[in-house]
């Protein structure tokens, strides 16, 4: 049950957090890895037999580069998970930066463009495809504008993916993580906020979401396409009744 036993699986984004916590996931139910980061993977790759290949996600050719490796190492793709991204905020939509909202696409939305572009051709009937996409791409971030736009392009992309790759028996999903502890993540400050907003009242795991993608990567989830499933503690149920507590302090 949720074998991924000789699967090859491409992870982006693999050196740390989310991205870590999926390679190792994914290695231990059987799948051939392939690491792909800006940053150097090469001893966690070793770790678990698998292949690193550095890519920055928002160059194309880079793209290009590491699905062809991937496809020439194993002799196709099963799964592709486009994870990598940056965060992008600090400033109201008024005095956002350009540049910001560039390097925003360029990594969070045009990364999963490229990855399911450059996956396809090397994909059968039954792969799966999972971006992560980000409880800012289902609703609005105060100061987040570059990030929220370009996690809302996920969602989108993702959607729309599913509908025209269902013919070939591709599914395209996205996992959309609210408050998660990596190295990625908020302040202190700001993570008590979150945490307070989260019903749960903690953040969420790396290796929970490694869990999200491992069950839509599985051939038990044959039924699953198009959708934006959230791992977010039940922020987006509605208020949590610590988020009161807080505004009394």
């Amino acid at each position: 049950m949720f074998s991924l036993e000789g699967k090859v699986a491409v992870i982006t984004g693999g050196a740390g957090g989310i991205g870590q916590a999926t390679v190792r996931r994914f290695a231990s139910a059987g799948a051939r890895v392939v690491v792909a980061d800006v940053n150097d993977a090469q001893a966690l790759a070793d770790e678990v037999g698998g292949l690193f290949v550095q890519t920055d996600v928002s160059d194309e050719a880079q793209v290009e580069a590491l699905m062809n490796a991937a496809a020439s190492a194993h002799g196709r793709i099963d799964v592709v998970i486009n994870n990598a991204g940056i965060p992008v905020g600090g400033a109201a939509i008024v005095d956002v930066a350009a540049d910001d909202v560039r390097r925003s696409f360029g990594t969070n939305a045009l990364g999963a463009v490229y990855g399911i572009k450059h996956a396809v051709p090397h994909m059968q009937e039954g792969g799966a495809i999972i971006n992560t996409a980000s409880l800012a791409g289902l609703q609005g971030m105060y100061g987040s504008g570059p990030y929220v736009a370009a996690k809302f392009a996920v969602v989108g992309i993702t959607k729309t993916a599913a509908l025209e790759l269902a013919g070939r028996g591709i599914r395209v999903n996205c996992v959309c993580p609210g408050n998660i502890d990596t190295p990625m993540g908020a302040s202190p400050e700001f993570a008590a906020v979150t945490n307070a907003m989260t019903p749960l009242g903690r953040p969420g795991r790396p290796e929970e979401v490694a869990a999200l993608f491992h069950f839509l990567a599985s051939d038990d989830c044959l039924y699953i396409t198009g959708q934006a499933i959230s791992i977010d503690g039940g922020m987006t149920a509605g208020p949590s009744l610590r988020l009161g507590d807080l505004i009394k302090q």
